[in-house]
């Protein structure tokens, strides 16, 4: 520690702002090519995501001087939350064939000289809390937070040789990326899930008894309200097929000890995981209100989201739903909300209201195929060891999360050093 030497970000780095990309030439579409990042392609851990509801394609013209390349880095300059826990969050732009252009308020880093600062390093110090709390402090605005280049070169810390910023950076990237083959993994087992679903269950070409696609290798069908299904399978609402647990208004049920309590889980929660934000509840709510490790939850309003909670034991809040089954396997009612969701957030966002939603009744009208118990015990031994998997690697990407942001601190603040 006695080499770490005092400085601020500005000796180190300029901030360089976006541009202010035009409305009217954005478009939606699964597979965009030009990408505009935007606040909400943030993680609060760090990093992007770019799923089709965070991103859109740009087709409009732009100074070029605004395209990104891999691995630079943007900072998130504005917070939509009082509490401004997204401020300062940096992300690194993917090499992955796709154009990244970059927009108005994300402050793009530009390092002075490579000899003196690592990239990794100043990566993972923008994740340091420490960081974060300077620009909340520094920020304007009340209900949504800004900070400017100035607030983020004003940062003040101590810089550890080059040699040992390479090792810091070095050893959390390598973290980060089992965290992300992982994800990545995970995203692999759940679309071929997906498809399997799709294929059997959808088009009806579920292995027959001698492992042939059921329907078009003559398969007996009979007929419904639905059109023609497999001979021996039924439909069933959706609201049949599972159960929807509605959340508490936790407001009404406070931790009474900081250190005997449940995390609430919300909407934000379901994103990101537990936080230092994260409200706290009594433990003593019903039981059935206790979630889980392995759960399905289910955000009816504002934000539609279903997710196999992995996060530890939290309280339900109100907006979510907890679906379960005592009839049906996990894998069967999890993948049937997903297929709904589309229609579901559609439903959702043609309401009239500042918050989009669902009523109970939506539930009831989206219909499920279902097979006999044979077939679907037969069809479970595909599908559950990949559901099964996803789960495991998700709880192992929560362990790998802790220890990242656990060695985080001690690293940057030198309490923690990595032998050379």
């Amino acid at each position: 520690m006695s080499e770490w030497q005092e400085t601020t970000l500005g000796d180190l780095i300029d901030i360089k702002h976006g541009w202010a990309f035009k409305g009217e030439f954005f478009k939606e579409t699964d597979h965009p090519k030009n990408i505009v990042v935007a606040i909400g392609n943030f993680n609060y851990s760090g990093g992007f995501r770019f799923d089709s509801t965070k991103t859109k394609e740009y087709l409009g013209s732009y100074p070029q001087e605004y395209d990104l390349i891999p691995g630079e880095i943007l900072l998130a300059m504005t917070c939509q939350t009082a509490g401004g826990e997204i401020l300062g969050i940096p992300g690194r732009i993917p090499d992955d064939n796709k154009l990244y252009l970059h927009n108005q308020r994300l402050g793009k880093v530009k390092i002075a000289d490579e000899n003196i600062t690592d990239s990794s390093f100043i990566y993972w110090l923008c994740l340091w809390c420490d960081f974060n709390h300077h620009l909340v402090a520094t920020a304007t605005g009340t209900k949504i937070l800004h900070t400017a280049p100035e607030r983020i070169r004003s940062f003040a810390f101590k810089l550890p040789s080059i040699n040992e910023q390479k090792q810091i950076g070095k050893t959390l990237d390598i973290l980060d990326r089992k965290i992300s083959n992982l994800r990545q993994q995970n995203e692999t087992l759940e679309s071929i899930a997906q498809t399997l679903f799709k294929h059997w269950f959808v088009d009806f070409e579920f292995p027959n008894e001698d492992g042939k696609p059921y329907k078009s290798s003559g398969g007996a069908m009979v007929r419904s309200d639905l059109g023609d299904i497999p001979m021996g399978w039924c439909i069933e609402p959706l609201d049949k097929v599972a159960d929807f647990l509605n959340g508490l208004a936790l407001q009404k049920y406070p931790a009474k000890s900081k250190d005997d309590f449940l995390p609430v889980v919300k909407i934000r929660e379901m994103k990101s995981g537990i936080t230092e934000s994260t409200e706290k509840a009594s433990p003593e709510i019903h039981s059935k209100y206790i979630i889980d490790n392995g759960d399905v939850l289910f955000s009816w309003s504002g934000s539609l989201e279903i997710m196999i909670w992995c996060f530890g034991r939290g309280a339900l809040n109100q907006h979510l739903f907890k679906v379960s089954s005592e009839r049906y396997p996990k894998w069967f009612y999890y993948f049937w909300n997903l297929e709904h969701l589309k229609i579901f957030r559609a439903i959702a966002k043609s309401k009239a209201t500042t918050m989009g939603h669902i009523q109970r009744k939506h539930l009831s009208e989206a219909l499920c195929y279902v097979p006999g118990r044979a077939q679907l015990q037969a069809i479970s031994l595909t599908m559950t060891p990949i559901l099964e998997k996803t789960i495991q690697n998700n709880q192992q990407i929560q362990t790998l999360t802790q220890t990242r942001d656990r060695l985080l601190p001690k690293l940057m603040s030198g309490q923690l050093q990595i032998p050379e």
